[in-house]
């Protein structure tokens, strides 16, 4: 995958860093690949005498750090993967790997919400999955939490209502969470062990957007990704929007199989968002839309699907 202008998440980072001690990049290390980052490589692409596009492919990378970019990256993930980093970068404003430690206190009177789709207290959504990590990799769950360890294990066993009250004692009044509280549960959602708990909490939903995917006839990966975010955002579609979204598909003229599949993309995009509460609307339809097209911009920041999430036009 190449990373270009639109590109956002730690690679960025990890780019914006590296050029910036090579003397090519006095910008911010924000992860958002941007017209300074890419005058930036456009530079380092001139001193090392290859195509200065601004784009950091394969060449560019191994001059940039002196080995090939590791396949462990988010686009050679599992499509549940990806689809959960997408929609959690939404809901966190988050890139990819941070978005699976978002974290945020009391606002909402739940206490505390955490993780790539913000599980809480108040609904005792996050007490089964720390305790899942308990029993099943204790030993990463005490490196991430050292002494506090023993108090975050007492707090997941609390009923829900004392829990939340526990949650208060370790925030301040404007609901950010106290250290070292805060960056003990950043390190957790870091770890691939809790990532994969929370795609596994995530599969239910995962499984009924592909549901979804088959009964619209459509069959790409950004399909997916879209019916997943809908399924996390919405919860459904009702059945009048469904009416509305086939009688839209049966109108559609003649064209390509691609072509097809953004044209009802885009209609299913617009749909929902219409039939959302009419002050969120255009923050759906945005949203939505974003998918659709493979690339947008939401709450301010630039996404490319491929680029980032390696969620392609492609069959599933």
């Amino acid at each position: 995958m190449v990373l270009r202008r639109g590109s956002f998440g730690p690679e960025v980072r990890q780019i914006q860093d590296r050029l910036r001690v090579l003397g090519f990049y006095l910008g911010p290390v924000d992860g958002d690949f941007g017209a300074g980052t890419e005058g930036a490589v456009k530079r380092f692409q001139i001193a090392r005498a290859i195509k200065s596009d601004g784009e950091v492919g394969p060449t560019s990378w191994k001059l940039l750090f002196g080995s090939p970019r590791s396949n462990q990256t988010l686009p050679n993930q599992p499509l549940a993967v990806r689809c959960l980093a997408l929609t959690g970068s939404f809901e966190t404003s988050l890139p990819p790997p941070d978005c699976f430690a978002g974290l945020s206190g009391n606002f909402d009177g739940q206490g505390i919400s955490f993780g790539v789709l913000q599980w809480n207290l108040g609904q005792g959504s996050l007490q089964p999955m720390i305790l899942e990590m308990d029993s099943k990799h204790r030993d990463v769950l005490r490196a991430a939490f050292h002494v506090d360890y023993t108090a975050l294990i007492a707090a997941m066993k609390l009923p829900k209502k004392e829990g939340v009250a526990w949650a208060k004692t370790i925030q301040n009044n404007k609901f950010v969470i106290n250290e070292p509280w805060r960056g003990e549960f950043k390190t957790l959602g870091r770890t691939p062990e809790y990532q994969a708990i929370q795609t596994a909490h995530a599969d239910g939903n995962f499984q009924k957007a592909l549901a979804w995917v088959a009964e619209y006839g459509l069959w790409s990966q950004r399909a997916a990704a879209l019916m997943f975010d809908i399924r996390t955002q919405n919860g459904s579609i009702k059945p009048a929007t469904k009416q509305l979204i086939l009688a839209d598909f049966a109108a559609l003229p003649a064209m390509s199989e691609a072509d097809r599949e953004v044209a009802r993309m885009r209609i299913v995009a617009n749909r929902r968002a219409e039939a959302a509460n009419p002050i969120w609307v255009e923050d759906v339809r945005k949203r939505k839309l974003t998918i659709a097209n493979g690339a947008g911009t939401v709450h301010g920041k630039p996404y490319d699907l491929a680029a980032t999430y390696g969620i392609l036009l492609r069959k599933i």
